[in-house]
């Protein structure tokens, strides 16, 4: 063997070093926060299992490469449910996954760089959880529970199927009762 062949044989070695070493060290694991309702709501405890199977079908493993952390019980108390997210918020999570407009408010308090993804938020506008359906800025996105632009088609659906009906109560989230002649909301 030539010098100049063994010189190149030594540095593509010493080159590809690093990528070894670097593909035998273990994964990162990573970690979820999840802030529901009461540990008793059944509903809250199913919807924890299918986000679970979800995380495993698309490959994040729990305890291999993921850990969430469940705070439940934070539903009716905002007092509790800022004391967890301040929990939540100390554990240094990749992403934390809100149940409800409550819960996700008390995380917006706490943290403006942690990645929240909220579920059953309602209103998220009016909240000022986001600035804009479309594009909401921020460290908050999600899903909502209720579209209010939807509630004009629900009353035209309602003309449809009761066209006897001459008057509609609605109440909004300020717990506002407007009674309107219905030929007035729908033309």
């Amino acid at each position: 063997m030539r010098r100049r062949d063994f010189i190149t044989l030594v540095g593509g070695v010493t080159a590809g070093w690093p990528l070894a070493v670097r593909a035998q060290q273990p994964e990162r694991v990573r970690r979820i926060g999840v802030l529901m309702g009461a540990a008793n709501d059944l509903q809250g405890q199913a919807r924890a299992r299918s986000f679970e199977q979800a995380l495993d079908r698309l490959g994040w493993i729990i305890g291999q490469n993921v850990l969430i952390d469940y705070r439940w019980g934070a539903r009716d108390n905002p007092q509790q449910a800022g004391l967890y997210a301040a929990e939540l918020i100390a554990l240094s999570p990749d992403a934390i996954v809100p149940q409800g407009s409550q819960n996700s408010e008390a995380l917006a308090k706490e943290t403006r760089s942690i990645p929240i993804i909220f579920v059953e938020a309602s209103d998220p506008m009016s909240s000022g959880l986001v600035s804009s359906m479309s594009k909401p800025n921020g460290n908050l996105t999600g899903f909502t529970n209720f579209e209010f632009s939807i509630g004009s088609k629900w009353l035209e659906m309602l003309r449809e199927v009761a066209p006897e009906i001459k008057r509609v109560l609605a109440t909004g989230r300020q717990s506002l009762a407007y009674r309107l002649p219905f030929s007035r909301i729908i033309r």
